[in-house]
């Protein structure tokens, strides 16, 4: 593709600072980032792997805002890094070698698999406090120790998320909330560590690899990281339902315009 022009990078830059946003709430800024990437004609690979690089320092500014909401569940989120580390590096592995022409026919459906994933995620935990007859304040401040099931699950959603950005933190949301957390904003604050995690590792591969866009990388960096430490304070103030109507009406929205295009 040509270089970008100051109009696009300036366009750029304010997707990844909703992005960065959206990151910090509940997961699913790559929704915005990747498509806003493909309208400027990068191959889809290449998208992917930018936006995973650019959007990784916005986890670290909106970690931050959700630091409190992580004390007292410390081991817990240390046990859950390592497969989220090995995960991320396996999936950047398929990713680079999966066809070009293969990865855009997925990518709607990996997009609405994990959308569809995240709006059963209600009823689903519902289900699970009546079978398990634990209380939400139980097990949002009490998780149990993970389980060699709980680590196999984070370590499939890594490689997920090494694969492929869009959607991740929505689906770690997800399996947080099959692993007994019922909490939004502590479950952010957890998705966040290991978005670090298994990005970090995924960003580090694709630079090795020489498939990131560089000037569209940091132009998008500087964004999402605005973005993610602005909102993460007030989506800590926001409804729950809000947060979760606002992320699966994000990704179905994504899904539809994928599938169209």
């Amino acid at each position: 593709m040509t270089a970008p022009t100051a109009l696009q990078l300036t366009v750029i830059a304010l997707i990844s600072a909703v992005g960065g946003a959206v990151n910090s709430i509940a997961g699913g800024g790559t929704l915005l980032t990747f498509p806003a990437l493909l309208g400027l004609g990068v191959p889809a690979i290449a998208a992917n792997a930018t936006s995973t690089v650019a959007l990784w320092p916005g986890s670290f500014a909106s970690m931050w805002g959700y630091r409190r909401e992580l004390v007292g569940i410390e081991r817990w989120a240390a046990r859950l890094a390592v497969p989220s580390l090995v995960g991320g590096l396996v999936g950047a592995g398929l990713l680079r070698i999966t066809p070009e022409d293969r990865f855009r026919a997925l990518v709607p459906w990996l997009v609405f698999g994990a959308t569809l994933l995240f709006a059963l995620q209600g009823p689903v935990m519902r289900w699970l406090k009546q079978r398990l007859n634990v209380t939400a304040t139980a097990s949002a401040t009490r998780p149990v120790t993970p389980t060699a099931a709980m680590l196999v699950g984070q370590f499939a959603v890594a490689i997920y998320g090494g694969y492929f950005g869009a959607g991740a933190g929505i689906v770690m949301l997800a399996v947080f909330g099959l692993m007994g957390l019922t909490n939004i904003h502590q479950m952010n604050g957890l998705k966040n560590i290991n978005g670090i995690c298994f990005n970090g590792v995924a960003a580090i591969t694709f630079a090795l690899m020489g498939i990131v866009n560089w000037p569209i990388a940091l132009v998008m960096a500087l964004g999402s990281s605005v973005g993610g430490f602005a909102m993460s304070g007030l989506a800590q103030r926001v409804p729950q339902a809000w947060v979760r109507h606002a992320v699966t009406v994000i990704g179905v929205t994504s899904a539809i315009w994928l599938f169209l295009r």
